[in-house]
This record gives C-alpha cells, structure tokens and sequence, in this order.
C-alpha cells in the first residue's frame, strides 16, 4: 500500500518534505486534528514510521563509536531532517497565529481540517479490502477515537519536568496515529495551554523535558507500530481509519462551539464554514491523486468532466 521512498536528492524533493512537515506542525497545533493524518495523506506515513525506528541500537552503537558515516548511512537523515524542519518552522511560526484563530475563529478552523480529514478517510479507505476483520477494526478504532477524544481535560494540573516528560511520551503517540491529535492528548492531560505558552516565552526547560519525553515515546512506540504495519497492513490501515472516523467527533464538537460563540451566525458564516469544508475536502482529495493516481473523488470528477465535453 505505501509506496518506499529513497533519500530525497532534488531540492524540489526536500522542498516537498519541508512543507509535508510544515502541514504535520500546524495539524499538531490545532487539538482534535493529528500530525500522522498529514504524513498519511502527503504519502510518507511508512517511511516516517521506518525512519524513526532506525533510531536503535545499532544507531546508538554507531554514534557510541563517533562512526559518524556510517551512523549517517543507518539513518535516513536527509528525509527526517527535511521533514522534521517542516514540523518546527509550523509550530514555532503560527503557534500564537492559530492560537488566537482557535480563540477567535474556531468553527472556520475546525471546518476546514473537517474537510481535510473526510477526504482522508475516503482517499484511504480506497487502498483496504475489506472484508469482515479489516471492518472489525474500523469498528475498534472509530470507537477507541470517539471515547478519547470525549475525554474531559484534566483540571490543575502539574507541569513540573517529570510530569512534562511523560505527558510528551504519551501525546507523542498519538502525535503519530492519524485521527488522533498529540495537541488534544496533552489538552486531556492539561498540558496544552502550558506548552503553548513555553513555545512562546521560548521556556527551554520545559520544552527539553517535554521533548525528551517525545523522543523516547516515538522510539518505542515507532517499533510497534512498523512492526504492525509489515505484518497486518490491512487490518492496522483499517484501524488508522477508524482512529481518524471517530476524531470527527472532536471536530463537529468545537466546530458546534465556535458556531454558538459567534455574535452573530448567519448564512454568511455558514457559506464561508461549508466552503472552506469542501476547499479542505479538495485539497486532500487532490494531493491523494497526484500521490496515488487513483482517487476516487477525482476520478468522479474526471469522468463528468470527460462526459459533459
């Protein structure tokens, strides 16, 4: 199903990776809409997983040896630094930009990743065959999404280094499994506010706990989940579905909200809420053909155009 990339060699390949990362950071950003659903959609999903679970022993081993080439050659440093720079112009570039949109314009927010996920369900569901356990685990994953992301976040919570690491191994996670936001997962732990806040008063120490926390959740957590993808591709393809089904109910939630918090909610707000849905919906559905060659809302929409000529 994924197609394996080498080393990115053109700059117009690196470029593609800055901004695939660029897409991950501001989808981390926004709680309730996940970084791995990006990194599915833009086709680097498998080679994310993989690149990260080149981080082992071996590696260390390498770097222990100060055999820097060879540790170079283990690592696919070229598609994670690329990717990875993406991910930090996002969220260091528009932490505060969509903090105050999700404060002030969160159903249009919420509207538009609404789309993005959609398309991303359908463009995906399109590669599984499916059959009694593949749609077992839709069920399993949509239901696992909808009760987490149903979660109350935690009140007065502690934000000592400790705590902050933890939290960082778990948001991490789900940081990484499309459907699921590591943004809303720190929410749940009452983490989130803090951690926006620390990006902008650039407080290191609380960002290095975090981070460190981060690092060694995805080690972990990387392994799992290759593992899972090179044996049971179809029915943990399946599952990932299911994750980013049941996150919709986050969206419809804060996008509900947004919509009561508006002064005033005419058909001019609902216009603009229902185009941005579809400009989402097109982008997703767009960037899966360009990837795949076979999505199939273009492929509809191919076919009327070639009918009505």
């Amino acid at each position: 199903m994924f197609e394996k990339k080498d080393h990115p060699k053109t700059p117009r390949e690196y470029l593609r990776l800055f901004f695939t990362g660029f897409a991950m950071g501001a989808a981390d950003i926004v709680p309730g809409v996940s970084g791995g659903t990006m990194a599915f959609i833009m086709g680097v999903y498998e080679d994310l997983i993989d690149g990260i679970k080149s981080f082992d022993l071996t590696a260390l081993r390498l770097a222990a040896g100060l055999k820097i080439k060879a540790l170079l050659a283990h690592i696919p440093w070229q598609f994670l630094l690329a990717l990875g720079l993406g991910i930090l112009a996002a969220v260091f570039s528009l932490s505060h930009l969509l903090s105050d949109w999700l404060e002030n314009h969160p159903l249009f927010i919420f509207a538009f990743f609404g789309g993005l996920i959609i398309a991303s369900i359908l463009a995906v569901s399109n590669r599984v065959t499916w059959k009694a356990s593949t749609l077992a685990g839709l069920a399993a994953g949509a239901v696992a999404a909808y009760l987490i992301v149903g979660l109350n976040p935690m009140q007065n919570a502690n934000h000592e280094p400790w705590v902050l690491f933890l939290s960082g191994m778990v948001a991490i996670c789900a940081m990484i499994l499309p459907g699921i936001s590591g943004s809303f997962i720190l929410l749940i732990l009452g983490q989130y506010a803090f951690v926006l806040n620390a990006v902008r008063d650039r407080d290191m120490i609380s960002l290095a706990a975090l981070s460190l926390g981060c690092v060694v959740g995805i080690i972990i957590f990387s392994r799992v989940l290759s593992w899972l993808l090179h044996h049971y591709e179809q029915l943990t393809v399946a599952v990932l579905i299911g994750f980013m089904l049941g996150s919709l109910r986050k969206i419809w939630e804060e996008a509900s909200a947004g919509a009561s918090r508006l002064t005033e909610f005419g058909a001019q707000e609902a216009a603009l809420a229902i185009a941005l849905i579809i400009v989402g919906f097109l982008v997703v559905s767009g960037i899966d053909h360009l990837q795949s060659g076979n999505n199939p809302v273009m492929r509809l929409i191919g076919r009327r155009s070639s009918a009505t000529e």
